[in-house]
């Protein structure tokens, strides 16, 4: 038996190709570490360090024994061992070849000894595809991440290897599209630039070539402060001359038979390939990036359906019509009859087309025929984010979205496919204005209002049909009773959907015969005869599947068709029938089995499942008449309960949010905690994929009296999850619906808590006015309440007075708000409170008496274990020590502070700890080192849409620049920087940002711009 171990993606263990489980999220980070270091003894004290850091729980060791023992057990099987050496430290005897990691590391070796470019290439290709996603994916400590880093430095290099030989090979016309995306996502990677920049040149695309250049020029001059390095300067100038050796091959290279490293370049005399290490080298840039979470080339297709027969005419008339030359944007119509196959087609074709699409390809299910069709509003929020837009700078008005996705389609070759349209209302914000784009929408209508090419999709003729169930249930079956399978074909209609039932019910049951079903289906022949009756010819095919399903399994079908949104998992499905989740995914196996079900996707947190939409109205018309409604009000009881319960225990693991307000007693069904535990081994990974599908729970529950406090209660549970994915679009839209169906029904605790939630969105967003508004509203709603309602709003409402400068106003609060908050034993909130006095204390310049505050907020937090507490006052014990001038000090409490929030996952306050610590580094006369966080600090903020945060870094920089001498730039960076803060309303560092600007006007010797400044910094102090 060959075992295979993975950690280039998600950690896994596959036997013979087929995946075994080995235990748990906790269990395989053992594994994960075991892996690193193949055949080598790894003690217990260095275990523990990689699957916890400083987050060891008291009973660690005992932990990682239980882990070690069940990782033995599960690999022993075909004779893996894990054995216990001599000192306490522990070894897995394996090849390092059988780890994917190691292999890629060998693979790679050989691609740079290869003798030959064509030999190199394939080997390159091979160790690159042993990529799966991010290495260790669900693992996050220090240990992890670094490792994590360092492997994906190797992935990147062996990507520019590869390109380099491809390059040498001619195959620079096929590597434009993939440059352009790297480019994006490495813009200060030197070499990257080179590689783009030869390529459009060998293209015969010089003037985007020479654009490339002077973009990364005009980047590096900016960010950094820095010029192009000597390999990428040269490389220009070559351009600009004409430089014959820089031409394309004439023809895909021959094997070389000379050694790599001596390959003459185009860069210079003797360097290893087009584009090579002088580039990576020439600048600090190169470890420089833009935060990977931007998407900028979307591709959103869903996987390429596998069973597609026929349909060849109109694939290649739908490739006709999208990819002839015309003067604007086209849009193809697909129409048809339901269960025609027109998502599939929409699918194939769009997989056929997305080479000649290389900005990338949107899609969006639409639902026009649902209870709960999409709306253009959130399709256009999906699709910008898609496109790169951060969540906090999606416009909040419809005008304001379609505007700005036209402009980005606009310059773009993107192909958009809409699915399941109901009417052009639908569509017409949705389509491409772009001229180089195109459009494919799909719809059971003729859409006559709509302009563009159309295509109608008639049924399978026999032919085809038979193909299409040979497909399923082989040719051998099918031939041997052709009569049979003919008589199938014919009384579905040629109805793709019709025949897929059928073969899915001789698939499933291989003893049948065919005429059994042949037989069954004839009775039902009369309702074939028109396309009205072709529904109905559907439905009789399901409902033979049904009759034959067992009560169970049918009271399942009924049940799912309960579920709001487009796909949902076990534990819904086990919430409704009221059974634990194993039962439920037994269940669903079954359904799945007749197709009835399809896997919608497999995630980190499990399988997800769907509905054709036929079966779920069909599923739907079976409810009605067979459930009671009692018992589908209970059933839908169970899942808002569920949901809630989930959503707080994963809120409660993450422990960012400080209302200290538990949503638990809300929630009127729970999961076992042994299912629930399996869930939320990764809480944001869980809330990742059930977003929407927690969304549409409270929303509906919304529209029901009964469910109005649940439903508000979900919504409150998901502000920590909202918070810390940035999904700031879904947090004020369902919690502003949840605000007022909470104030229609009169319930004031579940108003109070969304307007205290509201006030900290409010807030993050930079809108003061409107966070003070909904603090106070919540306070008034819990006037005469006790300190558990009204501790965390008083915070809240005190932050934003601090952010206004309004310090005795927020010193009062805030004094308060730490009095509710010890009486509410609401820790976190205490520790924010604290923390917030303290830093009013160091704004005012009272530095050791803030301090003391953060040192009690540290202590406080360690003692409960709140990282985010932890990680907020060690932030600002550097900003005290940095207002002290103890810079070492400052710089290790950032550091300390960065490593927590990035364990917690919460990037904005590990960029806020970052930001700071470039700035100390600054002041220490770590100029390059300081200027590279800062830059990457200023673009997560802009990626959040943190004006805050993004005015500091501006600041940092223009400090910086002033350390280096260049009055220029820090003048930009300081301008920058004092629009943000008198937008956002800080007089306080209104001041600061104009006292940076006075100097940056005298070090230009713009003596009296200096002395007008520094006047109008002591006006913003007096306000």
């Amino acid at each position: 038996m060959a075992t295979r171990f993975g950690i280039l993606g998600s950690i896994e263990v596959r036997r013979d190709g087929a995946p075994i489980d080995v235990g748990h999220a906790m269990q395989r980070r053992v594994l994960a570490a075991l892996l690193v270091d193949t055949h080598q003894v790894v003690s217990a004290d260095a275990l523990v360090d990689r699957i916890w850091g400083d987050t060891e729980p008291g009973n660690g060791r005992r932990k990682l024994y239980g882990y070690l023992s069940r990782l033995r057990h599960a690999l022993a099987v075909d004779g893996t061992a894990i054995t216990r050496e001599q000192g306490g430290g522990y070894r897995l005897a394996i090849e390092p070849s059988a780890v994917d990691a190691h292999r890629f590391c060998g693979l790679s070796d050989q691609a740079r000894k290869a003798g030959g470019d064509v030999r190199a290439e394939a080997l390159w290709r091979e160790a690159l595809s042993l990529w799966r996603g991010s290495a260790f994916a669900g693992a996050d400590t220090l240990w992890f991440n670094a490792q994590r880093h360092l492997l994906d430095g190797e992935r990147l290099a062996a990507e520019l290897e590869l390109v380099d030989v491809r390059m040498r090979l001619g195959q620079h016309d096929e590597l434009v599209g993939e440059l352009l995306t790297r480019a994006e996502a490495h813009a200060l990677d030197e070499r990257v630039i080179g590689q783009l920049i030869l390529a459009l040149y060998r293209c015969e695309r010089q003037a985007e070539a020479l654009e490339a250049y002077e973009r990364a020029r005009q980047r590096l001059a900016d960010e950094l402060g820095v010029d192009p390095g000597a390999a990428l300067r040269r490389l220009y100038e070559r351009i600009l001359t004409g430089d014959p050796q820089l031409a394309a091959p004439r023809s895909a290279a021959p094997p070389v038979t000379t050694n790599p490293a001596t390959t003459t370049s185009p860069m210079g005399t003797v360097q290893s390939a087009a584009i090579t290490e002088p580039l990576g080298k020439s600048s600090m840039a190169a470890n420089v990036s833009p935060p990977r979470a931007r998407q900028l080339v979307p591709r959103l297709l869903p996987a390429d359906v596998s069973l597609f027969v026929g349909r060849e005419n109109e694939v290649e008339e739908a490739r006709r019509l999208l990819g002839e030359e015309r003067p604007g944007s086209a849009t193809l119509l697909v129409t048809g009859p339901a269960g025609v196959g027109k998502t599939a087609f929409a699918i194939r074709t769009g997989h056929l087309l997305a080479s000649g699409f290389p900005d990338g390809q949107l899609h969006a299910d639409l639902r026009g025929f649902g209870d709960d069709p999409a709306e253009p509003f959130t399709v256009l929020g999906a699709f910008l984010r898609a496109l790169g837009i951060p969540g906090g700078a999606v416009p909040a008005e419809m005008t304001g979205r379609v505007h700005l996705y036209r402009t980005l389609l606009a310059e773009r070759q993107t192909l958009v496919v809409l699915d399941n349209a109901a009417d052009a209302r639908q569509v017409s914000d949705l389509l491409p204005s772009g001229v180089r784009c195109a459009a494919i929408v799909t719809s059971r209508t003729t859409m006559a209002e709509l302009g563009g090419r159309r295509l109608s999709l008639d049924v399978l003729d026999l032919a085809t049909g038979l193909d299409l169930l040979r497909e399923m249930i082989g040719p051998g079956r099918t031939d041997a009773d052709s009569r049979a399978a003919r008589s199938i074909v014919e009384t579905c209609g040629g109805l793709p959907l019709a025949v897929w039932v059928a073969g899915a019910r001789l698939a499933a049951r291989p003893h049948w015969p065919l005429a059994r079903v042949a037989h069954a289906l004839a009775d039902e022949q009369r309702k074939l005869d028109e396309l009205a009756v072709g529904h109905i010819a559907v439905r009789a095919s399901l409902e033979l599947t049904y009759q034959q399903m067992s009560t169970a399994t049918q009271h399942a079908l009924r049940t799912v068709a309960l579920l709001p949104g487009p796909d949902f998992a076990a534990w819904a499905l086990a919430a409704l029938l009221d059974a634990t989740l194993s039962e439920a995914e037994a269940v669903l196996d079954d359904l799945v089995e007749v197709h009835l079900a399809q896997v919608a996707s497999v995630n980190r947190t499990g399988i997800r499942y769907q509905l054709h939409d036929l079966i779920r109205l069909f599923a739907k018309e079976r409810t009605e008449p067979d459930v009671p409604e009692r018992d589908r009000a209970a059933a839908l009881a169970r899942l808002l309960g569920a949901s809630l319960h989930l959503a707080d225990l994963a809120a409660d693991t993450l422990s960012v949010d400080f209302q200290g307000i538990s949503q638990l007693d809300l929630a009127s069904w729970r999961l076992t905690e042994a299912d629930a535990d399996q869930l939320l081994a990764d809480p944001l990974a869980w809330f990742n994929d059930e977003r929407h599908f927690l969304i549409d729970v409270a929303e509906r529950a919304l529209d029901t009296t009964e469910g109005v406090a649940p439903a508000a209660g979900l919504a409150t549970a998901l502000t920590t999850l909202f918070q810390v994915g940035s999904h700031f679009d879904d947090w004020e839209r369902l919690q502003n619906r949840a605000l007022e169906a909470a104030l229609g029904n009169g319930d004031r605790h579940s108003a109070a808590k969304v307007h205290r939630c509201l006030g900290e969105l409010t807030t993050i967003l930079d809108r003061y006015p409107e966070a003070v508004n909904h603090f106070e509203q919540a306070l008034l709603l819990t006037e005469g309440e006790g300190p558990t309602y009204r501790a965390s709003a008083t915070a809240g409402l005190a932050y934003v007075h601090r952010l206004l400068g309004q310090y005795a106003t927020a010193a009062v609060h805030f004094e308060e708000a730490a009095e509710l908050a010890e009486a509410a034993s609401n820790v976190n909130c205490l520790v924010y409170a604290t923390n917030g006095l303290g830093v009013i204390d160091l704004e005012q310049k009272r530095v050791e008496a803030a301090i003391a505050r953060f040192t009690t907020c540290l202590r406080i937090s360690r003692t409960a274990g709140y990282g985010p507490g932890e990680a907020q006052a060690l932030r600002c014990l550097g900003q005290s020590h940095r207002a002290l001038g103890a810079y070492p000090a400052a710089a290790d409490a950032y550091r300390r502070a960065a490593a927590i929030s990035e364990d917690l996952g919460d990037r904005l306050s590990a960029t806020h700890a970052a930001c700071w610590l470039g700035d100390v580094l600054n002041r220490q006369g770590r100029h390059r080192e300081g200027r590279r966080l800062l830059a990457r600090s200023l673009w997560t903020y802009r990626e959040f849409g943190n004006l805050w945060g993004e005015a500091a870094a501006l600041y940092a920089l223009a400090e910086a620049q002033l350390a280096a001498g260049r009055p220029a730039p820090a003048r930009r960076r300081a301008e920058a920087a004092i629009t943000l803060w008198r937008q956002i309303g800080s007089s306080r560092w209104l001041a600061t940002g104009l006292d940076t600007l006075a100097e940056a006007h005298s070090l230009a010797g713009d003596h009296a711009a200096a002395a007008r400044t520094r006047d109008e910094a002591e006006r913003a102090r007096k306000v």
